[in-house]
């Protein structure tokens, strides 16, 4: 089992803690990374492309020449997508692009990237994260003494309300309860920080013991 450091939030050294290695000693799978990541944006597309078919422009339904005699083409009216202004044929409808890659793949993907977290040094692990107060700037200074105020996913216990609000309106930062950790907003943060009850949730949950159905982001 890998040994990390503990640290306070003045990054005092204050103890050791042993982490499990099927989450964050694993291999580093890149092309689990491509296959769960593609899924979660696909997931984030709105979907919401429409155009209007034949049915639904607006303009007369009269025929527009009789039918025979004329030594034109048969028409039967002029919002038929041959004419301008005419409704577009098979053009885009609103639709979702969500699909759920399997179980085992997302729990692969997340015990990857928090191994490469931890062997790239992005990892730190705090004995508590206990703000006194809702204050960003706080929070900004504490970031800076931890040194990963490059921008960073903070993670603790969803009734840490203190220390969500703070994080909230930061652009660098964001803050996650153990069950919304995911493959996007870990790739796209340089640091990964960490207490540790949620080590022992990311654990929990990444260990087969708990229900990875939560959604594919947060």
């Amino acid at each position: 089992m890998p040994k990390v450091k503990v640290y306070d939030l003045d990054r005092n050294d204050v103890g050791e803690l042993e982490l499990s290695d099927q989450v964050f000693d694993a291999t580093v799978n890149e092309a689990l990374f491509y296959d769960v990541l593609k899924a979660q944006l696909a997931s984030r597309r709105s979907g919401s492309a429409k155009v209007k078919n034949r049915a639904e422009v607006a303009g007369s339904s009269r025929k527009v020449y009789r039918q025979k005699g004329t030594g034109n083409a048969r028409h039967g009216s002029i919002r038929a997508p041959l004419y301008v202004g005419g409704g577009q044929a098979h053009g885009p409808r609103p639709r979702s692009y969500a699909y759920r890659p399997p179980r085992k793949m997302r729990v692969g993907a997340l015990r990857s990237a928090l191994s490469m977290k931890l062997k790239e040094g992005h990892l730190l692990i705090l004995e508590a994260f206990d703000m006194p107060e809702v204050k960003t700037r706080k929070l900004e200074r504490v970031l800076e003494k931890l040194k990963v105020d490059s921008g960073a996913v903070i993670v603790d216990a969803v009734d840490n309300q203190t220390l969500r609000l703070s994080a909230r309106n930061m652009n660098d930062h964001l803050f996650l309860p153990p069950e919304g950790v995911n493959l996007y907003d870990l790739l796209r943060h340089e640091h990964l920080v960490l207490t540790k009850k949620a080590v022992a949730a990311l654990e929990q949950r990444c260990s087969g013991r708990a229900s990875l159905d939560a959604p594919l982001e947060k």
